[in-house]
């Protein structure tokens, strides 16, 4: 079975490409295919850019109610058997306390002790790490939003926009993902 690829065209024509490891986080890997396939992604912009940290592609669930639910953490500190350290190179999905974002995804931007193996990293870049490299040099601004104690929101200056997220699995199926039923949603996302 060939891992799936996953191609996020940028609207300043460069582009991201990740290998997608579905025995690392099965589901983790099925929400993000899920809502790439829905269209969820494209036309995005970067919602917070904190240098030296994270890019995180969103925290209102990009604005889509077909991207409002949670499902169950897939990492080490949850008791899940995933492999793969949340560090720059990776692709990972974001958390809450309550489970996490069913398709709120980042890229590590440095090594640090908050993500290690606290989130669940479900691939690998394979192209345009530059670019993401890049990320971490650019200009932010201040978001005026709460998402919990010490989380620091900036924005970039200069949008990132995700034009097109594309997806290529080889013939191989992936469902839809297992919800957390009941879970209560994030305040940030209504």
């Amino acid at each position: 079975m060939r891992h799936p690829i996953v191609t996020i065209e940028l609207s300043n024509g460069k582009q991201i490409v990740c290998e997608l490891y579905p025995e690392e986080a099965p589901n983790t890997v099925n929400s993000f295919l899920y809502l790439a396939r829905l269209g969820c992604f494209d036309g995005h912009t970067v919602e917070r850019l904190v240098p030296g940290y994270v890019a995180d592609m969103s925290f209102t669930a990009f604005g889509r109610e077909e991207a409002k639910y949670l499902i169950p953490y897939e990492a080490q500190t949850h008791g899940f058997p995933n492999h793969l350290e949340v560090v720059p190179g990776t692709i990972a999905m974001g958390g809450y306390e309550n489970g996490i974002a069913g398709g709120e995804f980042f890229f590590p931007l440095a090594e640090d002790p908050r993500l290690g193996f606290h989130y669940p990293a479900f691939g690998k870049v394979i192209e345009g790490m530059e670019e993401i490299r890049r990320w971490d040099s650019l200009e932010v601004r201040p978001v005026e939003i709460h998402l919990g104690p010490g989380v620091t929101v900036t924005a970039p200056v200069e949008p990132i926009v995700l034009k097109k997220v594309r997806v290529e699995t080889f013939g191989e199926e992936y469902p839809p993902p297992a919800r957390l039923e009941g879970a209560e949603l994030p305040e940030n996302w209504h």
